[in-house]
């Protein structure tokens, strides 16, 4: 497995931050790639996406959730990938978000891909996308606050 870590800094408070990025169903608005995500349950969601230049599909499990705090997930199939995003309070209006991503490439262009850069490229950009989406609004479009163990 190949792993990639980013973070950024966001300037709205953990709570509108960590409540935005529970919008899953958002995250084609400003992931690039992405080109759906639907919830299927508070645990449970499925994935399309273009990894490459093909369309892949998954599902994915929501393994760890505290409010506020921290989101993993582990692929149960298709793409294999796993990872957890942490937020942490920096004041009461600034954020980190923090993004671990662990993938599997399937073949050799994925392979490739991941060694030029691309992989990671693709996370800081939507992160920054992330960033400019929700301090454009300054609210979040939804809540989910849930905790899952």
């Amino acid at each position: 497995m190949a792993r990639v870590e980013r973070e950024i800094e966001v300037e709205l408070p953990v709570s509108t931050v960590y409540n935005q990025w529970t919008q899953f169903e958002e995250f084609p608005r400003f992931m690039d790639g992405v080109e759906e995500v639907r919830q299927i349950d508070p645990r449970h969601l499925y994935w399309r996406a273009d990894v490459g230049g093909k369309e892949k599909e998954w599902q994915a499990t929501i393994t760890r959730q505290e409010p506020g705090r921290l989101i993993a997930w582990e692929s149960d199939d298709g793409a294999r990938n796993d990872g957890i995003v942490i937020f942490q309070p920096l004041s009461d209006t600034r954020s980190r978000i923090t993004l671990a991503l662990d993938y599997q490439p399937h073949d050799f262009v994925e392979t490739v891909g991941g060694l030029l850069g691309f992989v990671a490229r693709r996370v800081e950009g939507n992160l920054q996308r992330f960033k400019e989406f929700i301090e454009s609004r300054g609210v979040e479009t939804g809540a989910w606050r849930g905790t899952i163990r």
